[in-house]
């Protein structure tokens, strides 16, 4: 390490991936491809076709050469992103309009190209839920290669490079990740990124340190420099002086032996100190996610997404494609359960297939559950992909966004439509558990006469809190007023699992909170029967479950339900973990 080059400084981005890196600044050429629009002539438009059309095969070859080249290395379930972008390549929008833009404008190929960038940005910018929103990412990474084709540019790949260092970049593509070789890639940083892209997710699968919307990291740092990145924090340090140095060392060795540690709980059951048993599950979007749950101790997915089948094309996914990604994934974790919840997306004109109006405020608008309802043929597609991937182990499916008990009689008359549809034709589970998602007002207000409607409740805490306090949680200027021990917020959890338990159901949790430890000890003493979360927060969670009572815990439930507002239960719970399970928040 030389600290002497220049002085020591700090940057600050979003951790993405946990863990601590120290290298040396290996910087390599992922900026965005620079494009001007221009008018052509008539005669020279069908030159400008033929561009784009030679360019898209291209990008398609070099991706085919990829997955071939990385099909020794990586599994299957890795190599499906490969596949989603092989299919964007083949989408009838982003191709499409392409044309249309080069036919009716009269411009260049590049140019067009980037119109349709346009739009699809335009739409994932607007989506409320953050994992969706960056999916917008993906179409962004498929443009950017067709146009590297376009103009003859070319990238260095990541699989060729030398020695210990940490990759420094404007953005790196799902592409990218695959390629790394941990032997010599200690982490990752780069200007763009969110901690949902699908970067950031294959790099918690592989466990790679990264750090991403940087801004501006490539301009900031040097080749050669020595970097230290904490993928936790999201602190970045360029040429640490030997105090820091020594410091993010000990760091590092502390972070790795604390993981070994909690990685020892996997097979332990999650129980507490007197035997209560509490079910930990992992949230996921991408089969590739499996792995990680499996890793961390999961005992099944409690919220599989299955939205992102649906975007970054023009036509719905049939029944048989459905079916193939549902079926995978239940194959992929059985014997454990899988939840799977029906599409949850928003009427903003994300599927042409849809022809739904733009409306002032999605959020409150035809999504969801409302969607579905609304299109009752793709609605019954999904249900039967659902229901025939339940031949091929434990399935459960629920519905989003419900509002009331009209809404769950009627999709669960079209769930018996399915049924009847399939019965000698498709082998299913006959007694699938049904379920809905508790996420708005009005459903906690109801939650008595929904409980009789269902098998059991999944909470999505992000939402519920976003509705209940009306505050949208991806505003920075509102973020502390998002507020999961707002005095409104414990009540309606406490009121969804008495309904819940009341009724013989059980109610589960499947938003932020479920996988933050320090709410564990409320979530335990109201009375929850299962958590879902991001599959490296399970051991952290396990551990405080395996170190206190149930009396314990619903102590603290009660008496955080005491407070007038969140800060004073902030505090109060605060004060009861560092007296109660310090020793667990290592």
């Amino acid at each position: 390490m030389d600290s002497e080059k220049s002085e020591s400084r700090q940057l600050k981005g979003i951790g993405a991936s946990s863990g601590i890196a120290i290298g040396q600044v290996r910087i390599t050429d992922r900026r965005r491809v620079a494009v001007t629009e221009v008018l052509v002539a008539n005669e020279e438009i069908p030159g400008e076709l033929e561009r784009f059309t030679r360019a898209i095969e291209r990008a398609k070859g070099e991706l085919y050469d990829l997955k071939e080249q990385l099909s020794s290395t990586h599994g299957p379930e890795h190599l499906c992103v490969i596949d989603a972008h092989l299919m964007l390549l083949d989408d009838t929008m982003l191709v499409g309009e392409t044309t249309q833009y080069i036919e009716r404008l009269g411009i260049n190929a590049e140019g067009a190209l980037k119109r349709t960038l346009g739009r699809f940005k335009a739409f994932f910018e607007g989506v409320d839920d953050e994992y969706l929103r960056e999916r917008g990412g993906d179409v962004e990474t498929v443009v950017e290669r067709v146009l590297r084709h376009m103009v003859g540019q070319k990238q260095e790949p990541l699989d060729n490079i030398e020695g210990k260092v940490i990759v420094v970049a404007h953005d790196l593509s799902p592409a990218d990740i695959l390629q790394i070789d941990k032997a010599k890639v200690m982490g990752f940083i780069t200007d763009l990124g969110g901690k949902t892209s699908h970067s950031s997710i294959l790099a918690r699968a592989f466990e790679v340190p990264a750090v991403v919307g940087l801004e501006r990291a490539t301009a900031e740092v040097s080749e050669g420099d020595t970097l230290i990145i904490d993928g936790s924090t999201g602190v970045v340090i360029v040429n640490p002086g030997a105090e820091e140095f020594r410091e993010y060392l000990q760091k590092k060795q502390r972070y790795e032996y604390v993981e070994r540690e909690l990685l020892k709980l996997r097979d332990l059951p999650a129980q507490t100190l007197d035997g209560h048993r509490m079910r930990l599950k992992g949230n996921v979007e991408f089969i590739e996610e499996v792995a990680s749950v499996h890793k961390h101790g999961g005992e099944g997915i409690g919220l599989y997404r299955t939205e992102m089948l649906f975007f970054n094309r023009s036509t719905l996914p049939d029944e048989e494609e459905q079916f193939e990604a549902y079926s995978a994934l239940v194959k992929k974790m059985a014997p454990q359960p899988v939840t799977i919840r029906t599409l949850d997306i928003g009427g903003d004109k994300c599927l042409t297939d849809l022809d739904l109006s733009d409306e002032m405020n999605p959020a409150l608008g035809v999504r969801a559950i409302r969607l579905s309802l609304r299109q009752p043929e793709a609605f019954k597609a999904q249900l039967r992909a659902i229901l025939r991937a339940s031949a091929f182990g434990e399935v459960k499916l629920f519905f989003p966004m419900v509002s009331g008990v009209a809404e769950v009689r009627a999709a669960k008359a079209l769930l018996e439509e399915v049924k009847e549809e399939l019965r000698g034709k498709h082998p299913f589970d006959e007694k699938v558990q049904v379920g809905i998602m508790i996420e708005i007002p009005s459903a906690v207000v109801i939650a008595d006469l929904l409980a009789a409607e269902v098998d059991f409740f999944s909470v999505g805490t992000n939402d519920l809190i976003q509705y209940t306090l009306a505050i949208d949680r991806t505003n920075e200027h509102l973020s502390a007023l998002f507020q999961p021990l707002h005095p409104a917020v414990l009540r309606s959890l406490k009121t969804i699992v008495d309904a819940a338990h009341a009724a013989g159901i059980d109610a589960c949790i499947c938003g932020e909170m479920a996988g933050d430890p320090e709410y564990l000890p409320i979530l335990l003493g109201l009375g929850y029967d299962e958590l879902s979360m991001n599959a490296v927060s399970i051991p952290r969670v396990k551990k405080i479950l395996r170190r206190c009572t149930v009396q314990e815990a619903r102590e603290v439930a009660l008496k955080a339900l005491s407070f007038c507002t969140a800060a004073e239960a902030d505090a109060y719970l605060k004060g009861e973990i560092a007296a109660r399970f310090s020793e667990s928040f290592d």
